[in-house]
């Protein structure tokens, strides 16, 4: 009897030092689980490092650098503009996954250029402008001639009311879903931006920013002779802010008039464009 109850105990001992064993297995895998997830986040993230933060009390934003920097040369630069989700202060919302695909090392190669992300905490106006065109004037090396601005919803919308702020400062603009909410007034005069070249992204299924603005000024660009293409993702709504850059299958591009620069890959045409000498 002595022996069988010293038996289960021992029985009883063991059992447990193998459940203790096994529970701490199963805690250490997670925990490598999610230091393999954290690792892997981290490597994911590490493009959002090229974009450097800068403090600033009405207008934090971050900059990156062309690659291979080399202060001979003259640099393009793109304005990048956020969409609501990057309201704020943090410095670090505003990146979005286009900035990822500006980051991409072959396409820094190719298109060499500064890539300036503001953030703002309401919808982008005049004091935004002021301060971007600060910003840009105390960098070296920029090509003043060939400044371009980006961006979808709220910031498609910013592109738009900067570029009639000041037509005559950006030398081409790329707006996705930028022409404003159902509930918003029209807000774009066509004739004050009809000499810009504006390449604009719309989802037809669009129930956040609707396509028929959009549509609307194209066909008065169209009248005006003025300077747009439009490409329409069809069967999209409001998530085709990544679009833009790489381009897609179900986007149809339609241009204004023979003043459009018929090139189809977007950074392509955007590193083409540059500001007209003003006529005297």
């Amino acid at each position: 009897m002595v022996y069988q109850t010293r038996l289960f105990a021992s029985f009883a001992i063991v059992s447990l030092l193998l459940n203790v064993a096994v529970a701490q297995n199963s805690e250490d895998n997670q925990q490598q689980r999610e230091n393999e997830q954290a690792a892997s986040q981290g490597a994911a993230n590490r493009w959002m490092e090229l974009y450097v933060p800068h403090a600033d009390d009405k207008m934090p934003y971050r900059l990156m650098q062309p690659i291979n920097f080399d202060a001979r040369r003259q640099y393009p630069l793109i304005v990048s503009l956020h969409g609501g989700g990057g309201r704020g202060t943090d410095n670090r919302k505003q990146l979005k996954g286009w900035n990822r695909q500006l980051a991409e090392e072959q396409r820094r190669a190719d298109f060499p250029c500064y890539v300036l992300a503001p953030q703002a905490d309401h919808l982008w106006d005049g004091e935004h402008l002021k301060r971007i065109k600060a910003i840009i004037a105390d960098l070296p090396s920029v090509d003043m001639d060939r400044i371009y601005i980006l961006g979808h919803s709220m910031g498609g919308h910013g592109t738009f009311i900067l570029l009639q702020i000041d037509p005559d400062y950006f030398a081409a603009a790329a707006p996705s879903a930028g022409t404003g909410r159902t509930q918003d007034d029209d807000f774009i005069d066509a004739n004050v931006i009809k000499d810009i070249p504006i390449w604009s992204f719309h989802g037809d299924k669009d129930n956040v920013c609707p396509i028929e603005p959009d549509r609307k000024l194209f066909a008065e660009m169209q009248e005006l002779g003025g300077n747009m293409k439009l490409t329409t993702w069809s069967g999209d709504g409001h998530g085709v802010a990544e679009k833009m850059i790489p381009g897609a299958d179900n986007g149809t591009t339609q241009l204004s008039s023979d003043r459009c620069d018929a090139e189809t890959d977007m950074m392509t045409w955007l590193f083409s464009q540059r500001k007209s000498p003003k006529a005297e």
